[in-house]
């Protein structure tokens, strides 16, 4: 079973976002991370999707866990359905739920690594 099969049938929490609207923008305040249930999301930084993170993916997760405006918006790709989590339910589910809590730390290691290797491929060649 994958950790995140737990907001599968989660449909008191969940919500539906045709494609192409706005689940959250860059710089708001971040009340909720997001569970894909179904669909798919595109984060982007302006027009340049960084990422699109397909059923069984989180989103949000960063800013909800510092507590810190959105780094980035995310848009429907299609049409999509999101389970959200607040603060009060991650942290029940990172206590109660231990392979969720591992699921969301490789979710951030990944994106930490992709960037990483974007970062490495634009910077110079040392001389």
């Amino acid at each position: 079973m994958h950790p995140l099969d737990i907001f599968r049938h989660d449909d008191a929490h969940a919500e539906t976002f045709a494609a192409g609207a706005t689940i959250f923008e860059q710089g708001e305040t971040a009340d909720y991370m997001y569970v894909v249930v179904d669909g798919a999301v595109d984060i982007r930084l302006g027009n340049v999707v960084l990422e699109t993170v397909e059923a069984g993916g989180l989103l949000g997760e960063m800013a909800l866990i510092e507590q810190l405006p959105r780094s980035a918006s995310a848009v429907a790709a299609r049409d999509t359905k999101l389970s959200a989590v607040d603060r009060k339910r991650f942290l029940f589910l990172v206590q109660n739920h231990p392979f969720f809590a591992l699921q969301v730390m490789e979710v951030l290691a990944h994106r930490l690594r992709r960037m990483d290797d974007t970062l490495t491929k634009a910077l110079p060649e040392p001389a």
